[in-house]
């Protein structure tokens, strides 16, 4: 049985079109917040039941994932059921006190409907709990204390995925080539291979990553693993507070809601994946049929209609029953499957 069939009332009959054109009519500003918590939970059923009714009620959107390791959840709550909203997470004993990352930059717009879906693991890993700990976890480190332990020489490794340290990154850090978290935690411990006994710094977008990612190189014989409080997000939030922090963070925060990045300095450190000007927007193909993340220009999203290749264009140009037969059956679901990095020279397509 599906744990997220639920009930009539428990998901969004809205289509995609509808939910935005709500959005758009909204006259009050909203919060963009995460927050994550590993903690055993059970119950699972009745636990999203209970959120998806309260929060629905208090006009929250956004994305949520139980599991029975714990909660994570990235939203938007209307600023005046802000408190209440609050109260509410603080009601759940296993909640209590969790902290909050509140967006860089927000428009309001990140999210457009409220889903709560209950998975395996609130971030998937591969591994299974017999594999380490993860309370064990690495030492976490202010903004101050992450900029002295970079200034000192200490080894800094991104726990995000190649799109996301595309377009900005500590400088000087290790970024891996993956497309996924599962990938990544293997491919790290090679790359860390004889620093066993010196220190490795972690970082991700909140910190939820590299919870795990420190348990398990500890468990693996990394001595001294510590790892950058609250991500990049309460990273900005401490240089924010304090002018006399350096900010060493190049570029922009990518974010998983409709925003796609936060603006963290002023530094474009990517380019486009099409003229290979300086660019760090990321878009979606705007053939459905591939849909591919990628960075493009503005000129490039004008002179190629939003499309990633000569094929996309000629595709998302067929009328709207041809591009839904096309969609039809496993084999023409995408052209792309991820966000592996393929040829987009497009020169003399148009």
């Amino acid at each position: 049985m599906d744990p997220n069939a639920g009930k009539k009332n428990m998901f969004n009959k809205l289509s995609k079109e509808q939910c935005v054109a709500l959005l758009e009519k909204e006259t009050f500003k909203r919060v963009t917040v995460s927050f994550y918590k590993y903690i055993l939970l059970d119950n699972l059923l009745d636990l999203r039941d209970e959120l998806y009714n309260k929060w629905n009620d208090l006009g929250v959107l956004g994305r949520i994932y139980l599991a029975d390791e714990g909660i994570n959840a990235q939203l938007s709550v209307p600023e005046h059921n802000w408190e209440d909203f609050i109260q509410n997470v603080n009601s759940f004993s296993f909640f209590k006190d969790t902290p909050f990352k509140i967006a860089v930059e927000d428009d309001g717009k990140s999210f457009f409907k409220l889903t709560i879906k209950i998975r395996k693991q609130i971030v998937s890993d591969g591994l299974s709990i017999e594999d380490y700990d993860i309370t064990n976890v690495g030492k976490h480190l202010s903004a101050k204390q992450w900029n002295e332990s970079i200034n000192n020489g200490a080894t800094v490794v991104d726990m995000r995925n190649h799109y996301e340290s595309e377009i900005g990154k500590f400088k000087g850090a290790i970024c891996p080539d993956v497309e996924t978290f599962k990938e990544e935690l293997p491919v790290v411990k090679e790359l860390l291979k004889g620093k066993e006994k010196e220190k490795v710094l972690l970082y991700c977008t909140g910190g939820i990553r590299c919870e795990k990612t420190s348990a398990y190189l500890k468990h693996h014989g990394f001595e001294n693993v510590s790892q950058l409080h609250g991500g990049i997000i309460d990273y900005v939030r401490q240089l924010n507070k304090d002018e006399s922090l350096e900010n060493k963070f190049e570029g922009k925060n990518f974010v998983f809601d409709q925003r796609r990045g936060e603006r963290i300095s002023d530094t474009i450190i990517s380019s486009c994946h099409q003229c290979t000007e300086l660019c760090d927007t990321h878009v979606n193909c705007r053939n459905e049929n591939c849909n591919l993340l990628f960075l493009q220009c503005s000129s490039c999203q004008e002179n190629h209609e939003n499309c990633c290749s000569v094929e996309c264009i000629e595709v998302a140009n067929f009328p709207e029953e041809q591009r839904l037969k096309l969609r039809k059956g496993v084999e023409n679901k995408k052209m792309y499957y991820s966000h592996s990095k393929v040829n987009l020279n497009l020169k003399g397509s148009k």
